[in-house]
C-alpha cells in the first residue's frame, strides 16, 4: 500500500512538474513602481537616446523596412515591457535586440518609451471600406467556433491599443506583423502572458495572418 503511495505521489509530480518549473513568460510587473517609473518617461532624452535606433526604426519611429516594427504612438508600457524582456532574456528571437537592451537602465527605457509614445501613429488609409467582409468580422467579432475573441476587443477598434500589455497595430509594418504572428505560432516569441497569443496565432491560417496585416498597415492614422 505503502509503494503505490508513493508511486502516486512520484508519478503526480512528475506530472506536475512541468508546470511548477516554467519560467514565466515575463518578469514585468505592473505594480505601482512601474507604472510611476514608465510615466516617468522623459521623451526629450529619449528623443537622444532613439538616435542609435533610427537605423531600423526611423528616426521619429516609423520604421523603413518591413522586416522591422515601427515604434511611433506605441503605448509606453507596451514598449517598454518588450525592452525590458529582451533585457531578461524573455525575447529570445532578436538576438540583436537583446544584446542592444542588455545596457540598458530601466530609466532609459522609459525614456525610449515615452518619446515613441509622443509620436503620431504612422499613416495609412483607413480599412473601413473592407468592413463586412471576413477580416473585419474577424476583428470586430471574431470567430466562435474556433474560441477566437474579436481584435478589437483588446487591441480596439482603430487598433490603437489598450490596457498596459497589449500593443497598437494601427500603421504596423505588415511584414513585421506577419512574422511576428509565426513566431508565436512556432513558440519562437513567447513573452505573452498567458500565452494569449500563442493560442490566438495557432488557430490562424496564413492567409488569415497575411489579410489581418494587411488591414492594420493601412488603417494607420488619419
Amino acid at each position: 500500500m505503502k509503494r503505490m503511495l508513493t508511486l502516486s505521489v512520484f508519478f503526480a509530480l512528475a506530472l506536475l512538474s512541468p508546470l511548477v518549473l516554467a519560467a514565466p513568460s515575463s518578469n514585468v510587473a505592473w505594480t505601482s513602481e512601474a507604472r510611476q517609473l514608465i510615466a516617468s518617461g522623459n521623451p526629450e532624452r529619449g528623443k537622444g537616446l532613439a538616435a542609435s535606433c533610427a537605423g531600423c526604426h526611423g528616426a521619429t519611429g516609423v520604421s523603413p523596412s518591413p522586416s522591422f516594427p515601427s515604434l511611433a504612438g506605441q503605448l509606453a508600457a507596451y514598449t517598454f515591457k518588450q525592452l525590458k524582456d529582451y533585457q531578461e532574456d524573455k525575447r529570445t528571437e532578436n538576438p540583436m535586440m537583446a544584446s542592444l537592451a542588455k545596457p540598458l537602465a530601466d530609466q532609459d527605457m522609459a525614456d525610449l518609451a515615452a518619446f515613441y509614445a509622443a509620436q503620431p501613429l504612422p499613416k495609412g488609409k483607413s480599412a473601413e471600406a473592407d468592413s463586412g467582409n471576413a477580416t473585419q468580422d474577424l476583428v470586430s467579432r471574431g470567430d466562435g467556433k474556433r474560441l477566437l475573441a474579436p481584435c478589437a476587443a483588446c487591441h480596439g477598434r482603430t487598433g490603437k491599443g489598450s490596457i498596459v500589455d497589449v500593443p497598437a497595430l494601427s500603421g504596423q509594418q505588415a511584414g513585421y506583423f506577419s512574422s511576428t504572428m509565426q513566431a508565436y505560432r512556432s513558440g519562437k516569441r513567447s513573452n505573452d502572458i498567458y500565452r494569449r497569443m500563442r493560442l490566438i496565432a495557432q488557430q490562424l491560417t496564413d492567409q488569415e495572418i497575411k489579410a489581418l496585416a494587411d488591414y492594420y498597415a493601412l488603417m494607420g492614422s488619419q
